[in-house]
């Protein structure tokens, strides 16, 4: 199992975690998920062909909401690959 899906699996697991954006930076380059951030407070995570855009904001910890809202773009850019 690669690095990449040890590290979903634990976010899974464990939404609360201290998550931080270079992980989630980390797994969306590994899968091919754009992301923008136009020197915000934000990074958006969007992927061709699904419409709902992922915007995380850019404080330690990552709230749970926003680690779900991540897990299910994942699972969507998953399922069209």
């Amino acid at each position: 199992m690669a690095v990449h899906e040890k590290t979903l699996e634990k976010m899974r697991r464990n939404p609360q975690g201290d998550w931080t954006m270079d992980e989630l930076l980390s797994i969306s380059r590994r899968l091919g998920i754009e992301v923008r951030n136009s020197d915000g407070s934000h990074h958006v995570f969007s992927y061709p062909g699904i419409d709902e855009d992922v915007s995380v904001p850019y404080r330690r910890p990552i709230k749970p909401l926003y680690i779900k809202r991540f897990l299910a773009l994942v699972d969507a850019v998953k399922e069209v690959k």
